[in-house]
């Protein structure tokens, strides 16, 4: 069999390639070894958020009286959390596999393997071996999970983030072996659902790649609601004694002891390069991912690298895009997508969402800018919810264009966009200034932070001058 296209893996920029190329009128294959939707839809964002649902519910029941409701008690039953989360990741890859029988393109299960610049050989999962000619083939095989190099780090019963996933108990203790958005994100789910929870963070700064000034801020509320948070310590050793964990860590103060019943690491990912067999067909690449041009092609005619395989920000959004623009570049078109402007989510209470540049990248890159923050505290909507804690920050060049947007609050993620719009459309001040936000709402945070940059804001007391 010959086709116009053939994709390596069925994950967010696999499947998103796919379509595209399907409605470019391009025939296409996927090959996935496991299910549609990749580590996002199985192991990832889908489940990870449906436990996510489950703490925030938990976390409005701690404070039910608050809203003037009553209950004497609850329980968690943890079969039918596991049962909601798998059937929401079921209904989605479904929906996928529906979408690619309605647009005609092919899926074969198995493990695809490069055997020369056109051709891909497939082990296929119910036995048996074919060959698919391609004229383009696209890598799509994402990433696993990496872990550090510590003695103890492959003692028996340690979890990582996909093996966390499919909890039969809640553990009462939990040790969280990195700071970033994962470990974060795991950290507050088993706050919410009763853990003594401890994190350990190498970085000075939890979620290191978010704008200091929130990322900060979440950190003591994150210690309020109970979560230990150890920063700048480096984890050298795991143990088990006595049926639990022992993580000792070094710090600024020496070192530390922590006993959990369970230790999680994700202390993050790498690009998944092997079994490919890159090197046969000269495929330029490093520990840190496949190389590839400006349209995702590597540096072998006709072949192209999207997602995680290719290192930087490992996200599922940005996957997806990659491959649309990989897809409309094999098929002649000049792809308009703005991979620069990427917003990034942590789903933690409350959640923290950013976009385009941080305050310390301006003054590295030596650019003239101003700031302005706005307290969720002082929106009438964030009042309602119950959600008081937050702020938005905004950051403006000399020519008053939007070039950073970083909010910790409720329902950040969905906020975040009217930033990522501003920043991709290189809006000024006065084009978000002068565009009328609706009352009550959260989204007029982001409209009085932009105001602040001009001294505007309403709901803010005027700074001395």
């Amino acid at each position: 069999m010959k086709k116009d296209i053939i994709i390596l893996g069925g994950g967010p920029g696999g499947y998103y390639a796919a379509i595209r190329g399907a409605q470019l009128g391009a025939s296409v294959t996927i090959i996935e070894k496991e299910n549609l939707g990749g580590t996002c839809l199985n192991w990832g964002c889908i489940p990870t958020k449906a436990l996510y649902r489950n703490a925030e519910i938990l976390n409005t029941l701690k404070h039910i009286n608050e809203y003037g409701i009553n209950i004497d008690g609850y329980s968690i039953d943890v079969a039918m959390l596991q049962e909601r989360k798998g059937n929401i990741v079921r209904q989605l890859i479904d929906g996928i596999a529906k979408l690619m029988k309605a647009n005609r393109v092919e899926v074969v299960y198995g493990k695809g393997i490069l055997k020369d610049r056109k051709t891909v050989s497939v082990e296929l999962n119910d036995g048996g071996k074919i060959d698919i000619e391609g004229e383009n083939i696209i890598i799509a095989t994402g990433s696993k999970v990496s872990l550090p190099p510590i003695p103890g780090a492959d003692l028996d019963g340690l979890l990582t983030s996909k093996r966390i996933l499919d909890f039969k108990k809640i553990p009462k203790s939990l040790t969280v072996i990195g700071g970033g958005v994962i470990g974060i994100e795991f950290a507050s789910i088993f706050n919410a659902l009763g853990s003594d929870v401890t994190v350990l963070s190498r970085s000075p700064n939890i979620l290191k790649r978010m704008e200091p000034d929130l990322t900060k801020r979440l950190t003591s509320v994150l210690k309020k609601k109970g979560i230990n948070i150890h920063r700048g310590v480096q984890a050298k050793k795991i143990d088990k004694e006595d049926g639990e964990f022992v993580v000792y860590a070094d710090t600024k103060k020496g070192e530390i002891r922590i006993q959990s019943e369970h230790v999680l690491m994700s202390s993050g990912r790498s690009p998944r390069l092997d079994g490919i067999n890159l090197e046969a067909v000269g495929i330029d690449f490093d520990k840190n991912g496949i190389k590839v041009d400006k349209n995702f092609e590597t540096n072998v005619k006709g072949i192209y690298a999207i997602g995680d395989v290719i290192g930087g920000k490992m996200l599922a959004h940005v996957a997806s895009h990659q491959g649309v623009s990989a897809v409309e570049s094999i098929m002649g078109i000049e792809s308009k997508i703005k991979h620069n402007v990427v917003p990034d989510c942590a789903f933690t209470f409350p959640e923290i969402a950013s976009v385009g540049i941080c305050e310390k990248e301006a003054k590295d890159m030596g650019i003239e800018y101003n700031t302005s923050k706005f307290l969720f505290g002082a929106n009438g909507k964030a009042l309602t919810l119950g959600e008081p804690e937050g702020l938005v920050k905004v950051i403006s060049n000399n020519q008053d264009e939007i070039i950073g947007v970083h909010i910790m609050g409720a329902h950040a993620s969905d906020l975040i966009h009217e930033g990522a719009l501003a920043i991709s459309g290189k809006m000024k001040i006065n084009d978000i200034a002068h565009t009328i936000h609706a009352h009550p709402t959260l989204a007029e945070t982001f409209a009085e932070a932009i105001l602040g940059l001009k001294g505007e804001a309403i709901h803010m007391v005027p700074t001395k001058r």
